[in-house]
């Protein structure tokens, strides 16, 4: 399978010059391949095909208007138009009922959150045996090696987030050597917000929630930027700060879920999981904090990690009533409102733990080997019986002994 794996880079004052050239030359040819396809579209003409859109690429770098087009590797301008073509695949198919839908490709602006350009093998980008990323017309970057590559990388992405960091994303194909001893273990997830996890065999994880514990440092941040003039310099700096909080924020919740989704990954060797409508949630009053959770991410970091490293990661149905279901007789004992955080069975008496008894239920929805035993549940008091009322263990006798 293919893995992106993503370092920090720290290129110098020139360097980031001419990545800022790279990056508007990128987005210009971009722009003028949409343009020419939308006008395309509008007069009634054919589909202007990816060996068109090159030509007038080759075509238009021989205008005054386009020469400093020149300046940049050839690589990133092809690819900025692969880029087009992949965005208008990917909107076809969404609406042939393929994938799901997307919008249409729009414009690109200088003013994006996210600048990106990318190199493949015929750009003769490397790395050096000092460990920078040498690349094409912009230099030789010095890279924050977090760790090193399972292989050679096929391609590398940099991209400047809007908190202004730089960023190599590398390409790299894995093989069956990640795969993980078999292990016995399975276990069913419950995803919350008051607690983030819960799992079958009752362990619970509490939910960080990193933008509310932050909610009163960029509500600073933001308020000074409202108060700078638009198009003033201080402006501009204010805008970083406010994004650089929130890459903060974004940096911990990432770093939060991958931990425990690894940890989660080589405990089990079959893990289910809720397909939870993230977007319906985020509609309800408790849209904030279910944006701070992050789920989908989540999620898609247990599926990936599952298939990297031969665990099972099965998904059940939305609308399974997981938490109205007893997980110990199976009886379905109807919804109950949120408040409702430990109910009774009437069927059998059991107390159950709202969260626990879901993540059981996630289990034996999935077809996992999980028991009730592990939802910690509990029988309730059952009041004696009247012939048994007060009376007391008999002592042995002499002629019993």
């Amino acid at each position: 399978m293919q893995l992106r794996y993503s370092f920090r880079l720290y290129p110098s004052a020139g360097q980031r010059t001419a990545l800022a050239q790279a990056f508007g030359c990128a987005r210009v040819v971009f722009n003028d391949a949409l343009r020419v396809r939308e006008e395309a579209r509008a007069t009634g003409l054919g589909f202007v095909t990816l060996a068109q859109l090159s030509k007038n690429l080759t075509a238009s770098k021989r205008t005054p208007e386009r020469v400093w087009l020149g300046e940049v590797s050839s690589v990133v301008l092809q690819q900025s138009l692969r880029d087009l073509e992949t965005a208008y695949r990917n909107f076809f198919d969404g609406l042939k009922g393929k994938r799901p839908r997307m919008g249409a490709p729009r414009f690109k602006s200088k003013r994006d959150s996210r600048q990106s350009i990318r190199f493949t093998a015929n750009a003769s980008w490397r790395i050096t045996p000092g460990g920078k990323l040498r690349l094409p017309k912009i230099g030789d970057l010095k890279v924050k090696w977090s760790r090193s590559l399972p292989s050679t990388p096929s391609t590398v992405t940099v991209v400047k987030d809007a908190a202004g960091r730089y960023f190599a994303s590398f390409v790299v194909e894995t093989g069956a050597a990640e795969v993980l001893p078999a292990t016995t273990a399975e276990v069913g997830i419950d995803l919350g917000l008051g607690h983030f996890v819960v799992l079958s065999d009752g362990r619970k994880v509490d939910s960080p929630r990193f933008l509310r514990r932050a909610e009163k440092r960029l509500k600073k941040a933001q308020r000074e930027l409202s108060r700078k003039e638009k198009g003033s310099s201080n402006r501009g700096k204010a805008r970083v700060k406010v994004a650089r909080a929130h890459a903060r924020v974004a940096d911990a919740r990432r770093e939060f879920h991958h931990r425990l989704s690894t940890q989660l990954i080589r405990e089990n060797q079959a893990i289910a999981v809720e397909d939870l409508c993230v977007k319906g949630l985020a509609r309800t009053r408790l849209a904030k904090s279910v944006h701070d959770a992050g789920w989908s991410a989540f999620v898609a970091m247990l599926e990936y990690k599952a298939a990297r490293y031969g665990r099972t990661l099965v998904k059940i149905g939305r609308f399974e009533p997981t938490s109205q279901v007893c997980s110990a007789c199976g009886v379905k004992d109807g919804p109950k409102p949120l408040n409702v955080r430990v109910w009774t069975c009437s069927a059998c008496g059991t107390v159950l733990d709202r969260d626990v008894n879901a993540a059981v239920n996630v289990a034996k929805a999935a077809g996992l080997a999980v028991s009730a035993c592990g939802a910690q549940v509990r029988r309730a008091a059952v009041p004696a019986p009247r012939s048994e009322t007060g009376t007391h263990q008999e002592l042995p006798t002499a002629s019993s002994r």
